[in-house]
């Protein structure tokens, strides 16, 4: 028998029918047992270490990284932050690098599998930044279609007349091993246009990612040259 869960958003109350509910209220680092209190070392009051921008602790030659230090309880991030502790204790003495957060991306495995990276609608209009949004929806995707998984979309906001990315958000199969080329995309400045103009292999799911930006680009197509050549070829036909 279903059940009705109360819930609010925007100040209304929502009746949402259920089978069964999920609750995911996180997990907290654990700290305890390592002698930590006994050497001293800072911890914060959501019970993680403290940490500085090159992932050292109060004690410059101690570091950490991973879930016990934050701010993002993801293992890639732990990798990541790996790399910088590792770099920055061996070398520390000549050469100092900074965790570098700008492109996070996650996913959460359900099915659909939702990935994401960078700003979505709400975040955007909730920090107040002007986004123009493109999707591409996959039912319309010929391998999604022989696959039978055509569900889901990829959306991708970007600044306005610009094809400058600042969030991307893909809903279906896959979507953890398709945002990759979004990640690279933000990090390295590569525009809506350059993902246009690269070959993706057909037919496979990663087209999507090319489909997108041909979505961004038709609504942004020049309608006084389009006119211009359209004269042209009239005239040629005669």
């Amino acid at each position: 028998m279903k059940k009705i869960l109360l819930a609010e958003h925007d100040g209304k109350e929502l009746r949402i029918p259920f089978d069964q509910v999920l609750l995911a209220i996180g997990r907290v680092a654990n700290i305890q047992g390592y002698g930590l209190e006994q050497l001293g070392v800072e911890t914060s009051p959501g019970r993680t270490i403290e940490i500085n921008e090159f992932q050292q602790t109060n004690y410059p030659n101690i570091f950490a990284c991973g879930d016990v230090s934050g701010p993002f309880q993801f293992t890639h991030v732990a990798a990541h932050q790996a790399w910088y502790a590792a770099v920055n204790a061996l070398f520390g003495n000549f050469i100092k690098f900074r965790t570098d957060y700008s492109v996070i991306p996650w996913a959460t495995f359900t099915d659909p599998e939702v990935a994401r990276v960078g700003l979505n609608e709400q975040e955007a209009k909730a920090k107040g930044i002007a986004c123009e949004v493109s999707t591409y929806h996959l039912d319309d995707l010929d391998r999604a279609i022989a696959d039978g998984v055509a569900h889901g979309f990829v959306k991708v906001l970007t600044s306005p007349g610009k094809d400058r990315i600042l969030g991307v958000t893909i809903v279906g199969e896959q979507a953890g091993d398709l945002i990759a080329e979004f990640v690279l995309a933000m990090k390295h400045n590569i525009g809506l246009n350059k993902l246009l103009g690269t070959i993706h292999i057909y037919p496979t799911l990663a087209e999507a990612n090319k489909y997108v930006a041909g979505v961004w680009k038709r609504n942004h197509a020049p309608k006084g040259l389009l006119w211009c050549v359209a004269r042209y070829h009239d005239w040629r036909r005669g």
